[in-house]
């Protein structure tokens, strides 16, 4: 497996503890030997496990899933549900992905400083990645600004539906009157012309 299926297969999201709000990046790794990394971050501290095949193994019998890209997702739904919390402890940390019992939990170590910062950057060289291959995706595909705006400007226009049959309208010749169409126009009243010169 390369390196680019590898990481298209790894999760990257934001975690919100459904206890006190607090928000971390939560992140998988997975590795082309089958076995995953799986991790969170504050943006100061962070804290991971490894997963063997082995371990996965048990899971996947665990929670009746079929591949470590299941077992990734459920992860993920947990944390965009808002039902994952964390327990942090002096160097470790236990997640939570439920309330429950029987409900997945992690215990992951927390990385030293400098094992921490290296973390946080290649974190932050993936997302600027994620969002670079986004750009390039949506500029090759067939999108038009000019299309797309004409057509949304055709989706607030208001329809002209047709109720009955269509009458073809005659077009107003000269002289015909606007009230009473197709009777002409009268001529403005001149009035009674008197002589006034009979008068005198």
């Amino acid at each position: 497996m390369d390196q680019n299926n590898s990481e298209s297969k790894s999760v990257l999201c934001t975690l919100l503890d459904k206890n006190d709000q607090s928000k971390y990046v939560f992140f998988t790794q997975k590795r082309s030997a089958g076995d995953i990394n799986i991790g969170f971050t504050n943006g100061e501290d962070v804290w991971k496990t490894h997963l063997s095949e082995e371990i996965l193994s048990q899971l996947f019998k665990k929670f009746a899933l079929k591949s470590t890209e299941d077992y990734t997702f459920k992860l993920k739904c947990a944390c965009k549900a808002g039902r994952a919390f964390v327990k942090l402890q002096e160097d470790s940390a236990v997640l939570h992905l439920g309330a429950e019992p029987t409900d997945l939990s992690l215990s992951l170590s927390k990385l030293t400083d400098s094992e921490g910062r290296t973390e946080v950057k290649d974190l932050l060289f993936k997302m600027a990645d994620s969002l670079q291959q986004l750009e390039s995706q949506g500029s090759s595909s067939s999108f038009s600004p000019i299309k797309s705006t004409q057509k949304k400007s055709s989706e607030y226009e208001p329809r002209t539906q047709h109720k009955g049959p269509i009458v073809a309208v005659r077009k107003r010749l000269p002289g015909d009157s606007l009230i009473n169409p197709g009777t002409k126009r009268k001529k403005p009243a001149t009035g009674v012309a008197f002589d006034d010169g009979d008068d005198e």
